[in-house]
């Protein structure tokens, strides 16, 4: 594991539910010391509620708490920056203004000679201005195909952040050889998962949630955030098809959910607490991962296969390239009908001896071996430079 390291981490904002960055950076923090970068936009936001409550909410936080030790080791840094990426001059200002605020970070907590580990693309003009002896760029998605970003200014920006870097890490294959194609040092490491938390929905003592254990088995299962990746379409087709099975949607909705609304048989319960998500995958029958297939998706390492396969779920899924690894464990299928007849295999196959299977294969990939991996690129590549 990497140790005594100072780390400035560029994500998502910290909270909510837990993403592969949020594990990685926890197991890291144990060891080393991480600055944790709120996140600075990769989009221009629109004059939409949700845009502007999110801007106000960032200018709070960036005037009232600047930067506060959120967990041992782990300070979360509230950035202002001006919301206008992908213009030249206004990047600029913006990679000044959040290079001299973050070097006062590093002085005010002692971080000394930091690496620069970041998973956002949009930070290449911040290289050589925070005294870092490494940069990492750790990509987990194709973000010029997200909905709504300057695709252009990415790609660009991208490029230069991966072609500067001294490692790249991906979490899919495909996105590993278009990066190396720009830099010899890319890696895949592919996702972890936290297998003693998801287990617990074997255990008879996990409760299900009230509203879940009074929906009529058996339950075809979906947690996760509902966004335009996500094929409500074929939910609605999969709930028209089989009316006594009930679908459950568990995530906050980013997406228009019109084509399900109605639909008695499917039920659409709102965002979670990641402590409870055991609870839900013990009343789950089968896990799916309904997602479009596209130039995001066919790039995607989704979390929750690892984490329906920790919790024992038979696994549906359309067919994706990182999916596709777990052959033997997973059920692939494309199209209503195909869907649907692999969700009725999978209800017919669910044993105890089954359920444990899954758990088992997980416990190789469990975050830990996967932060370990990681460290042993970063030491290897602090070698050779020094």
């Amino acid at each position: 594991m990497l140790d005594g390291a100072n780390i400035i981490c560029f994500a998502h904002d910290w909270g909510g539910d837990p993403t592969s960055k949020t594990h990685i950076m926890r197991i890291l923090a144990k060891r080393n010391r991480v600055l944790w970068v709120n996140s600075i936009g990769m989009r221009r936001p629109t004059a939409s509620h949700a845009d502007l409550r999110r801007l106000l909410l960032k200018l709070r936080r960036g005037l009232a708490a600047g930067c506060r030790e959120v967990e041992p080791n782990i300070f979360a840094a509230n950035p202002l920056v001006l919301p206008l990426p992908g213009i030249g001059a206004v990047d600029a200002l913006n990679a000044r203004l959040l290079a001299a605020w973050l070097r006062h970070l590093c002085r005010r907590h002692r971080l000394e000679r930091p690496i620069l580990w970041t998973f956002m693309p949009n930070v290449n003009r911040l290289i050589g201005r925070l005294g870092e002896r490494m940069v990492i760029y750790h990509c987990v998605d194709e973000y010029s195909a997200f909905s709504g970003m300057p695709r252009e200014a990415l790609i660009r920006m991208e490029r230069d952040l991966i072609r500067r870097a001294d490692l790249v890490f991906t979490s899919g294959e495909q996105l590993c050889e278009e990066r190396r194609a720009l830099n010899p040092n890319t890696h895949f490491v592919t996702h972890g998962v936290d297998v003693d938390h998801f287990a617990r929905a074997l255990d008879p003592a996990t409760v299900v949630p009230e509203d879940l254990c009074g929906i009529r088995r058996p339950v075809i299962g979906f947690f996760g955030l509902l966004a335009d990746w996500v094929d409500l379409g074929l939910v609605r087709a999969l709930a028209a098809a089989r009316p006594d099975w009930s679908i459950v949607l568990v995530g906050r909705a980013a997406m228009d959910m019109k084509p399900i609304t109605g639909l008695s048989n499917v039920h659409v319960l709102g965002q979670k607490p990641y402590v409870t998500l055991p609870g839900y995958c013990r009343g789950f029958d089968v896990g799916i991962i309904p997602f479009r297939v596209n130039d995001l998706t066919l790039r995607a390492n989704p979390l929750k296969l690892r984490e329906y396969l920790a919790a024992g779920l038979p696994v549906v899924s359309t067919p994706l390239p990182e999916v596709a690894r777990y052959d033997g464990l997973v059920r692939m299928a494309d199209g209503v009908e195909a869907f649907t007849a692999a969700i009725a295999d999978a209800l017919r196959e669910r044993s105890a001896g089954m359920a444990q299977r899954r758990v088992n294969a997980m416990m190789d990939e469990r975050w830990e071996a996967r932060v370990a991996e990681l460290s042993a690129l970063i030491d290897e590549r602090l070698g050779v430079r020094a």
